[in-house]
């Protein structure tokens, strides 16, 4: 397996390299700017897996993206989550933050691994895709809501999230209100265009065009900040990380 470092900063490079080997991998090659990356990598084959700081110090690295094809999995370390959503449209299996944290470390080569091994064994999401493609799935294009003695009609379009809270579960608007249905969360979430909601826990499900920012959160989760709904944190669980990321990529 070929692993290689990013990182303009020699002692960090240095310190991160120990730490990767601590755990049972080798690396094959430091760098340490864009223009050193561009030309290790137009003139060698992609490395199964790389280490890639974003600040370097002739620029953004994902600068090296628009200069050469990179098919090569990603671990962003950096000390700046400001660019989460563009490390996520890139092959990225995680995003650590400086200084890096062993145990987060430990996860994220984990994720590598299993990633790297799906990519090795048959697909066979791939095949469920391809004879499902023709089936034409319906999903729900409106909620009926009662308030007193009315009725009010809410289209999905206009739905931020959906949160569950105290055994109940309510719709939230793009128009900040709150409105109370008579569905639990995992009878909704059947019902939703998966490509356009994601449950990101137990208690949440955000609507895509709804996210105004993602940042890291502990133990390698997400923290997610939607335009208006504020009540709540909404933490993407460890466990739906990878599967959130694929989502937005999607």
């Amino acid at each position: 397996m070929k692993i290689i470092i990013i990182e303009d900063e020699k002692p960090a490079a240095r310190l991160l390299k120990r730490r990767v080997e601590k755990l049972g991998y080798q690396i094959s090659e430091m760098l340490h700017s864009i223009e050193e990356s561009v030309n290790y990598l137009k003139t060698n084959s992609n490395p199964d897996l790389i280490f890639l700081d974003i600040q370097l110090s002739d620029g953004l690295s994902f600068e090296i993206f628009n200069q050469v094809d990179v098919s090569s999995a990603i671990i962003f370390t950096t000390a700046y989550d400001e660019y989460v959503l563009k490390a996520f449209k890139l092959n990225s299996v995680d995003y650590l933050l400086k200084p890096v944290d062993e145990e987060e470390l430990r996860f994220a080569l984990e994720k590598f691994e299993k990633q790297h091994q799906a990519k090795s064994n048959f697909d066979l999401t791939e095949i469920k895709k391809l004879f499902s493609s023709n089936q034409q799935e319906k999903f729900k294009e409106r909620f009926s809501i009662k308030i007193g003695t009315s009725i009010k009609i809410i289209e999905t379009e206009n739905i931020e999230c959906f949160f569950s809270e105290n055994k109940a579960t309510y719709i939230h608007t793009k128009e900040n209100r709150n409105y109370l249905i008579d569905f639990s969360l995992d009878k909704v979430e059947e019902q939703l265009d998966q490509n356009k909601f994601f449950r990101i826990n137990r208690s949440q499900i955000i609507q895509i065009d709804s996210i105004k920012e993602i940042t890291i959160y502990s133990n390698s989760r997400l923290k997610i900040i939607l335009n208006t709904y504020k009540d709540v944190d909404m933490i993407v669980s460890r466990e739906k990380v990878t599967d959130f990321k694929n989502w937005l990529e999607q």
